[in-house]
């Protein structure tokens, strides 16, 4: 690609012209994909999901990606296609998924989930945010470079994920095996948003996840409270002690060792978070919240996205039916959860979790407990060189300089693509927060959709020149 600023400048009007006279052709496609309910997780619309992810196969092959295929997962398949022709320039794996979120409570759905609808500036259907408005933006971007300039200014390999939303069970193998032609120097997965205001931002961590189990037993069957009490350990009051021992008063973990790992959170990345503005009260007030709670030497965006926790998920155990019922239960149940950050290791979180809840269980019981599932963490620095060439397209499309959002959910493919594939992660999307993605009524901005259209364009041809 010519680092020629009057050829790149006339390439981008072209470019740009092509987006402005294809608005309504774009808006149609779009909408014909978000007609397919391609929903992952419901096994009577697997014919749906193959559906879209054709649509996509039939998309990239008219405009003259390589290798194009639906790939075999032992699910839905994988979507695979590449461009491999800018010669000296970066290799993009772009990450996005077609599968989509259940409707129910249908009854709360203002306008049919599968049959789009244009408000306002807004298109409302499922999957216009979650995930379809990404991988149909990556598509026309694409189309408007190959078909205005016949090439694209940097490689591209496209991954668009079929389960995601149905836990990525076949993600992660298709990944290992495929390791030979997935090689790249970035990947960017579009699965994000921008943030509060609806403010521009790019995601550069996310945190990951120890799942367990915990299982309290002290007698084989329910005993009666007037026969045994005083006499046994009751397994609810038994986990109730452990669960208290687990949070100290002000918030932070009380297991030994838990925080031993963490990596600290540079100047930099303190001053982008105070930067962020937050209304509290607002905060408190849209989310129906109390007060805010946590580690007091931490704000608490930072506690939200670059701070470890755990908590308690569900706990159950004896009677909970109507009236009373006068038993010592047998068994009582808890599932608690720790969200990792950099640079903790969740095997060795899980473990220490465990020693601690054994060391502190009462006598009278036996206590069990079992890791469910986990998830890596991921990282990319604020001032590498990749995540600032997006910055200055945000910046330039969208009149403002984004934000860098630290996620405190996780995003499974970016943990693979840090941990499997060795590559740096850019979380580029472009939803709106009130998108309502996974709710009744979810929506997409058609000025995020087109902002972020041409802020694709600008970021494959900045890419192009900016130093590796």
């Amino acid at each position: 690609m010519t680092a020629d600023p009057q050829a790149q400048g006339t390439a981008l009007a072209e470019i740009d012209a092509f987006i402005e006279r294809t608005a309504d052709e774009r808006l149609a496609d779009y909408l014909e994909f978000l007609r397919i309910p391609s929903i992952g997780t419901l096994s009577q619309h697997d014919g749906d999901v193959r559906a879209a992810a054709q649509f996509l196969v039939d998309r990239l092959k008219k405009m003259g990606f390589e290798n194009v295929e639906a790939s075999p997962t032992g699910g839905h398949p994988i979507v695979y296609a590449d461009w491999l022709h800018a010669e000296g320039a970066p290799t993009v794996l772009v990450y996005t998924h077609y599968d989509v979120q259940p409707v129910d409570p249908l009854d709360l759905w203002k306008r049919p989930p599968f049959e789009p609808v244009v408000e306002n500036g807004r298109v409302y259907a499922r999957g216009a945010a979650d995930d379809k408005s990404h991988a149909h933006l990556h598509l026309w971007a694409a189309r408007a470079w190959l078909e205005t300039q016949g090439r694209l200014p940097v490689n591209l390999r496209i991954v668009f994920e079929g389960e995601e939303e149905s836990g990525s069970d076949h993600f992660d193998p298709w990944i290992v095996a495929n390791k030979g032609r997935l090689s790249a120097d970035l990947a960017m997965i579009s699965d994000t948003g921008f943030f509060e205001g609806n403010k521009p931002a790019i995601t550069v961590g996310l945190r990951g996840l120890v799942y367990m189990q915990i299982d309290v037993t002290g007698s084989e069957l329910d005993l009666h409270s007037g026969s045994f009490g005083g006499n046994v350990q009751n397994p609810a009051n038994a986990l109730a002690t452990i669960i208290a021992r687990l949070k100290n008063d002000d918030g932070s973990v009380a297991v030994p060792g838990f925080y031993e790992d963490v990596r600290e959170l540079t100047p930099r990345e303190r001053e982008e978070f105070a930067r962020m503005p937050l209304d509290l009260e607002n905060f408190k007030h849209d989310h129906g919240l109390y007060e805010l709670f946590g580690e007091p030497e931490y704000a608490p965006l930072e506690r939200r996205g670059a701070r470890p926790t755990l908590d308690l998920n569900g706990i159950w155990g004896g009677f909970q039916g109507e009236g009373s019922k006068t038993i010592i239960p047998a068994h009582a149940h808890a599932k608690v959860s720790c969200r990792l950050v950099p640079d903790m290791d969740m095997e060795r979180t899980f473990q220490r979790v465990r020693d601690f809840v054994l060391s502190v269980a009462p006598p009278g019981v036996r206590v069990e407990i079992n890791k469910l599932n986990d998830g890596m963490w991921s990282r990319t620095p604020i001032d590498h060189p990749y995540v600032q060439a997006a910055a200055d397209c945000l910046e330039d499309v969208f009149g403002e300089r984004p934000y860098y959002l630290y996620e405190g959910g996780s995003v499974p493919a970016g943990a693979t693509f840090s941990n499997v594939l060795g590559l740096p992660v850019l979380l580029l999307g472009f939803t709106q927060p009130d998108d309502q993605a996974h709710a009744p009524n979810e929506s997409m901005r058609l000025d995020n959709y087109e902002g972020g259209l041409r802020t694709l364009v600008r970021y494959w041809q900045k890419l192009a020149t900016t130093n590796r």
